[in-house]
Formats: structure tokens, sequence, C-alpha cells
């Protein structure tokens, strides 16, 4: 019986599957204020580490 029904089967775990995924990631997902925020923070991180060295390199 396995045999005649395992595309079936299969698709219907590959579904399931999917679906599964695509809720967790739904659900995890953070929101677009907190992504802006911690791009802002790295861009910023970044300009400071810049203007250190060049600081450091002047003196």
């Amino acid at each position: 019986m396995l045999a005649k029904y395992w595309k079936k089967i299969g698709m219907l775990i590959l579904i399931v599957a999917c679906v599964f995924n695509v809720m967790s990631k739904l659900v995890n997902k953070l929101s677009l204020n907190s992504e802006m925020l911690s791009s802002a923070q790295y861009v910023y991180d970044q300009q400071q580490e810049e203007n250190e060295k060049e600081n450091n390199e002047n003196k």
C-alpha cells in the first residue's frame, strides 16, 4: 500500500515542512523598526572606528 502512495505521502510531508518553515520565519521575524535601529547602530559604530583611526594617524 505504501508503494502505491509514496509520491503523495512525500508531497504531503514536503508541504507540511514548507508551511512550518514559513510560519516559524514569520513568527520569529524582527520588526522593521528594530532592523533599522540595528543597521543605524552598526553604521554609526563603523564611522566612529574610522574617525578614531584617522585621529590616531594624524597625531
